[in-house]
């Protein structure tokens, strides 16, 4: 029995701020949380996902000068919503590009691949503009920019990124909405 588990996450993280002299003065806690937020949103932090979105900060440690260099260094303790797929999860995504090799695909942040073996009974027309996957009888078309639905295979985790296969290949998979 499929079981889902969360892809969403809140997760107790810690970072170093580097700031230089100019960020210094009354809006220093300002000037940390600024950089904070565009040091870590959006990114992929290894194995907790992708950060969505700084919750809380929790702490900011006492800055350290590095001599050489003028700028001051923090430690910043805070809680994040993090992103991390989850084998098995159905998500929904936007094609970016279809090939004779599958379907490319946007999750959020994350970039995923239907292998042509797993679309699910759609055939690729390369004569289609744009090329595309369609049905047989052609009323299921899924092309760049379509909204699709699909369960995930597998799932690669990288100091940086994370990439994802999936599978058209169920009931109520495939194309999710009229383009």
């Amino acid at each position: 029995k499929f079981e889902p588990k969360p892809m969403f996450f809140k997760v107790s993280l810690s970072h170093d701020v580097l700031l230089p002299p100019e960020h210094l003065g009354p809006q220093l806690e300002k000037s940390i949380r600024r950089k904070l937020f565009e040091d870590v949103e959006g990114r992929c932090i290894g194995k907790y996902g992708y950060v969505l979105s700084v919750i809380e900060i929790k702490s900011v440690g006492e800055g350290h000068v590095l001599v050489a260099r003028g700028e001051v260094l923090f430690e910043v303790k805070f809680f994040a919503l993090v992103f991390r797929p989850i084998v098995g999860e159905v998500v929904d995504a936007i094609v970016t590009n279809t090939s004779p090799h599958g379907i490319f695909c946007s999750v959020g942040p994350l970039v995923a691949l239907i292998h042509k073996q797993w679309v699910g009974g759609l055939e690729f027309d390369p004569t289609y503009t744009p090329p595309c996957y369609k049905s047989k009888d052609g009323n299921d078309i899924v092309k760049e920019g379509s909204s699709i639905r699909f369960r995930i295979l597998g799932v690669r985790i990288k100091s940086d990124n994370i990439a994802i296969t999936g599978s058209l290949a169920a009931d109520f998979l495939g194309a999710a909405g009229t383009d």
